[in-house]
């Protein structure tokens, strides 16, 4: 009877540092960023990619982690939270600290990561492309209308500069 399930090679760099290892074939990414790498940042909330808690930057995109394989982000270049923020707060974050647009936390750093994504596409959205981006995203605190409004502070500097 054949294995389901084999070791596959990867190759991925995660926050800058080239990570090669050989990992079963059925290992999600998240998985792979926890339990492999110690990188705890990105959570295990829903484990059906509805909730957002996961979300890692692949090559750039927001992706929830829960619904990729690690061997699917082999070659690619994978930012999570810890990645993101080695120099500092980013000035989303700082916004959304400004804003109150966290609370607990634990949703934080998808939200962080779907909003920069976002801006790194349209450095202005309007509220409706913010909120559009942030369905994604589960909260129970309930703090979106504040993570609008850091987005909007964001977008407002960034016109601000053009100017």
């Amino acid at each position: 009877m054949d294995k389901l399930f084999h070791d596959v090679p990867v190759s991925v760099t995660v926050n800058g540092h080239v990570h090669e290892r050989s990992v079963d074939s059925s290992l999600l990414l998240i998985d792979f960023l926890r339990d492999g790498l110690g990188l705890t940042g990105a959570k295990v909330g829903c484990e059906s990619g509805q909730c957002g808690t996961c979300t890692v930057l692949v090559d750039g995109l927001s992706v929830k982690s829960c619904a990729m394989l690690a061997a699917q982000a082999d070659g690619c270049r994978v930012i999570t939270i810890e990645g993101l923020s080695q120099n500092g707060l980013t000035p989303l974050q700082e916004a959304l600290h400004e804003k109150h647009g966290v609370q607990c936390g634990f949703c934080t750093p998808g939200l962080v990561l779907s909003m920069t994504d976002l801006l790194s596409r349209n450095s202005s959205p309007d509220e409706a492309e913010i909120r559009e981006w942030l369905d994604g995203n589960m909260c129970r605190c309930g703090v979106f209308q504040n993570v609008v409004r850091a987005v909007q502070s964001i977008s407002a500097q960034a016109r601000a500069h053009q100017e």
